[in-house]
């Protein structure tokens, strides 16, 4: 099987196009090359790129770059990202993301993978806004009426902290200081923030460890963290990177390059949460399902239908992932009592606080649930649908009649939707997978 390119790069500078191809492909993110923007915008409107790196230099430098590229990709969202070559300039405003020549390859890896969540995540609200046929604002319009970015600074103060704090608060953005990591994990969990900025210190590893901890946090699991080295010192890039850094300034970063990057990390993050948040609210939408938040069969089919469609006009893959409740004898006898009726509600809703906003879970029947996952192959849907399984089957559900507690296991199918291909056929081909009977019911 061919694998298609995710990143587009674009420069004149073939050592760095070779040398950057080189190590984003290692790394498993495939990239295309082009050493100008025109012909960019010609490999975004023929291929599923998901995202564009350009390399500024003095000689190509496009500041009207954005516009063509998106509107090249159009109706696919797609995050445009510059590599500096030169810190001393303002840089317009437009890019989601600014990197600089230092980068490191997870460093961009990681950023891209965040980029792009956001974007399908866009997607989907316009999608679900069609599906449930709602007039709600446009994103922009939410944006501008929330309360201004949020920033919390970890570390002892350093000669540079005012300087940064200032020019933060120069751009509305309000700035909170914890001195410590258990102040601040106290501030982390009594309010939101936007964007965490940790000062690296002699020795970076508490700082390490408090990204770590957020990692493990899942209301704070998507926060961007940007890890300030103050000194030139050893680190492990890549491991930073892994235990949750989202952004590395070195020390020779200048302090409008760090205010720069941490606003556009934060403006993304909230960018992606009031997404996020607004398409959690529409599970209480009336036409949902009720005892479980989840996308009634009906709801489900319709949605499904704009998605496929969707999906093949933004060049996005399309994946579906059905869950069928395993017929174990355990689950007999709680099914004979009534028992497994009454724990239905209850699975469906972990299944619907399991999935990422993007994704449609659906209630198909009783015994089955299915998930759409847009911009998701059928092997990565089927390792959600594992995931799932591992989480619902941990939970004890009450047997009655004084008998002892039972768990719930699921067979997990999952199929990408072909080109051409219907998406209820897609959908069979899933359900085939967990030897469902009641095709009907899917």
């Amino acid at each position: 099987m061919t694998l298609q390119a995710r990143l587009l790069l674009i420069s004149r500078d073939d050592a760095w196009l070779q040398a950057m191809g080189d190590e984003l492909d290692r790394l498993g993110l495939r990239t295309l090359s082009a050493t100008e923007v025109e012909a960019g915008c010609v490999a975004l409107s023929d291929m599923p790129i998901e995202a564009v790196i350009i390399h500024e230099t003095g000689s190509n430098e496009r500041p009207d770059a954005v516009s063509p590229l998106r509107a090249a990709a159009w109706p696919r969202r797609i995050p445009v990202i510059m590599m500096r070559n030169d810190d001393q300039h303002q840089v317009p405003d437009g890019w989601d993301m600014v990197l600089t020549r230092d980068a490191h390859p997870q460093q961009i890896l990681v950023s891209v993978e965040h980029l792009v969540r956001a974007c399908v995540a866009e997607e989907e609200y316009d999608t679900r806004r069609e599906t449930f046929n709602v007039d709600l604002q446009p994103l922009d319009v939410i944006l501008q009426n929330q309360e201004p970015l949020a920033v919390l600074s970890i570390g002892q103060p350093e000669p540079e902290y005012l300087a940064i704090t200032h020019s933060l608060r120069e751009q509305g953005v309000e700035v909170t200081a914890a001195l410590s990591s258990y102040s601040a994990f106290d501030y982390l969990h009594d309010k939101t923030f936007d964007a965490v900025l940790l000062w690296g210190g002699a020795q970076p590893a508490e700082s390490l460890s408090i990204a770590a901890g957020m990692r493990r946090n899942t209301r704070l699991y998507h926060t961007p963290v940007l890890l300030r080295l103050n000194r030139l010192i050893e680190l492990d890039v890549g491991d930073a990177f892994m235990r949750g850094v989202n952004d590395i300034a070195n020390p020779k970063a200048h302090i409008a390059e760090v205010t720069d990057r941490l606003v556009r990390l934060a403006r993304t993050h909230r960018r992606q949460l009031t997404i996020r948040r607004t398409l959690e609210a529409m599970r209480h939408n009336a036409q949902m399902d009720k005892g479980t938040g989840l996308f009634g069969r009906d709801l489900f089919a319709a949605h499904l239908a704009r998605l496929s469609k969707a999906a093949g006009e933004r060049h996005r893959t399309l994946s579906i992932c059905v869950l069928k409740i395993a017929e174990t004898p355990e689950v007999t006898r709680a099914r004979s009592r009534g028992m497994l009726d009454k724990a239905v509600p209850q699975i469906g809703s972990m299944v619907a606080r399991l999935v990422r906003a993007e994704d449609t879970a659906g209630r198909l029947s009783n015994d089955v649930f299915a998930i759409a996952l847009p911009a998701t192959s059928a092997i990565s849907a089927h390792n959600v649908g594992e995931r799932i399984s591992a989480v619902v089957s941990c939970t004890a559900f009450d047997s009655g009649q004084g008998k002892p507690p039972y768990v719930v296991e699921f067979i997990v199918g999952a199929a990408q939707i072909q080109p051409g291909e219907p998406a209820a056929e897609a959908l069979m081909r899933a359900a085939a997978k967990v030897g469902n009977p009641n095709r009907e019911a899917v």
